[in-house]
């Protein structure tokens, strides 16, 4: 009997080791991780240079309290802001606290305003963590059952959706935007161009913190260093975790403007937040993305698997969208697909069924093209063969 609680709705494999792309299980068998832990194993399993970093700061010391300063988690910060352009940096654990955090920052930034009741326009399809106020900010309404009352103040709109953001303009008690670049567990869904550059407007001409999620789309997975870059779009404050450490726990929040000057001594911490190990990892994960040219590796390798899975998929009967950005990559279907997982699980493949219908790919962004070929051989005719005998 396991003493562990029934969150996850586990399958029957357990992995003993990786390396790359590759997994294998206690009975040795291989597979191709085409998930990468949700968008988490960027460098892929037992990358050396970050296994060596983790090693040496463990060996070192693992732990120091924020009463003190903290050399590593400076570096990072440094590091994390010349990359997106963004001035102050905070580090927790998970995208869940870095979205947390950000919601705290809309209320300090409502209240210093003059905001009565500081409301946070969000979306639907929205998936922003299961802490109470993430929570709240998330539309999927199966995740909230029996968590009832939610934090309050949360306005939701459509996603891609600017002309109804706009229309909230008239509500005084509006302090902010939180919105995901691209919606990752909502379906790889990706906004009109020019989407992003027009809530940075809004947001502008209101007063309002433009607020992006970037915990699945940041650190290189849409093939550039942050998907807000795409457009070329500095926001008011940007969440960070998944592919951030590699694997190990981190999550952080970047700010900038009015933004960077709300948190004070006292209005927000974290006991392990921002700890030596963590920032050495996700410091390592940065300077092997950067110094491995795997922004452009995601940019080409997802482009290659998006013209693959278009030409192998795109014109079978059951088949709705096929859409990508980087390494960001989904197959959407007509019909509910879980038992896919399954499947390719049986086929050594690691896949994902995320809003019901649609099977994600999140694969690490250092995959090879004859890497990524073997996922579409693998994957393509699973979904081929899935919907012929469903239609049966």
């Amino acid at each position: 009997m396991s003493h562990l609680f029934k969150n996850y709705q586990s399958l029957d494999v357990t992995f003993s080791h990786g390396e790359g792309v590759w997994l294998w299980d206690t009975e040795g068998k291989q597979y191709l991780d085409a998930l990468g832990g949700i968008a988490v194993t960027s460098l892929g399993h037992a990358h050396p240079r970050l296994v060596k970093a983790v090693a040496e700061q463990a060996a070192r010391y693992l732990h120091c309290s924020n009463i003190y300063r903290i050399p590593e988690q400076e570096k990072l910060a440094d590091r994390l802001c010349r990359l997106s352009g963004m001035e102050r940096a905070f580090f927790c654990n998970s995208g869940t606290e870095a979205n947390e955090a950000a919601i705290k920052l809309a209320r300090l930034h409502g209240h210093a305003k003059g905001i009565d009741v500081p409301t946070v326009i969000v979306t639907e399809g929205a998936f922003h963590g299961r802490t109470l106020a993430a929570l709240a900010a998330t539309a999927n309404a199966k995740a909230k059952v029996g968590f009832e009352p939610l934090p309050e103040r949360f306005l939701r709109v459509p996603f891609g959706d600017s002309e109804a953001v706009a229309e909230l303009a008239s509500d005084s008690q509006v302090c902010a935007v939180l919105v995901e670049p691209i919606q990752g567990e909502g379906g790889i869904n990706i906004p009109p161009a020019g989407y992003l550059q027009q809530l940075r407007k809004i947001c502008d001409d209101n007063g309002w913190l433009l607020m992006l999620d970037e915990i699945q789309t940041g650190v290189a997975r849409s093939g550039r260093w942050f998907a807000c870059q795409h457009e070329d779009v500095l926001p008011d404050v940007m969440t960070l975790a998944k592919g951030l450490g590699g694997g190990v726990p981190v999550g952080a929040v970047l700010a900038s403007g009015v933004a960077s000057e709300l948190f004070g001594p006292g209005s927000h911490g974290s006991t392990f937040g921002g700890n030596p190990l963590a920032c050495t990892a996700a410091m390592t994960v940065l300077e092997s993305i950067e110094g491995a040219g795997l922004c452009s590796n995601a940019a080409a390798m997802g482009e290659h698997m998006l013209n693959g899975l278009k030409t192998q998929l795109g014109d079978l009967p059951g088949v709705v969208d096929i859409r990508g950005c980087g390494l960001l990559l989904a197959v959407e279907l007509d019909r509910a697909a879980a038992p896919l997982v399954k499947t390719a699980l049986e086929a050594g493949l690691l896949i994902n069924v995320t809003a019901g219908n649609v099977v994600r790919l999140l694969p690490p962004l250092t995959i090879t093209r004859e890497e990524a070929d073997e996922v579409l051989a693998r994957l393509c005719p699973l979904i081929n063969t899935f919907l012929q005998e469903e239609a049966a």
